[in-house]
């Protein structure tokens, strides 16, 4: 656990949010990260808060965020005077993500239930005898197959 009275060099920062020190220089310049101080050696020294703030710009990463976007995001909110105000335009922002999130996830639920269709009729392909051309496949009616029952993924191979 970290020492809420110490502060953190860059170095240290790094290593305990698991970003590269680039990345926090990065986070920097854009305005996302802010160091508390540098010495006298102009090594920047952050707050013990700044790994939350470095895991939160990571969670938004992974929520498609680009940087530029939490810098746009942030300034969104930090323009509100009012604090209903602001954490109103979090709230739109983080419904907003949340149906694409939903969105995605049944578009990818449906491609795995896509790519498991297919390789359960490719199973059927692994003892096909006798050995015949590529080009047949879309035709095949061996150990099982029926050409209009092939998955949208293998029948799209042989359509043009």
């Amino acid at each position: 656990m970290v020492n809420l009275g110490k502060v953190l060099r860059i170095g240290e920062l790094a290593r305990l949010s698991g970003k590269t020190v680039r990345a926090l220089h990065l986070y920097e310049e854009l305005g996302l990260l802010l160091p508390v101080q540098r010495t006298r050696g102009r090594f920047r020294l952050y707050h013990p808060s700044a790994v939350a703030r470095v895991e939160w710009i990571g969670k938004l990463q992974d929520a498609s965020f680009s940087l530029t976007a939490i810098r746009e995001f942030l300034d969104d909110v930090e323009q509100e005077r009012a604090a209903p105000d602001a954490m109103a335009r979090v709230r739109a922002v983080f419904e907003a993500k949340l149906h694409e999130t939903r969105e995605a996830r049944t578009r990818l639920e449906k491609l795995e239930a896509d790519l498991v269709a297919s390789l359960v009729y490719l199973d059927g392909c692994r003892s096909c005898q006798p050995v015949h051309d590529s080009h047949e496949c879309s035709e095949c009616c061996i150990n099982g197959h029926e050409p209009q029952t092939q998955p949208l993924l293998l029948a799209g191979l042989h359509s043009s």
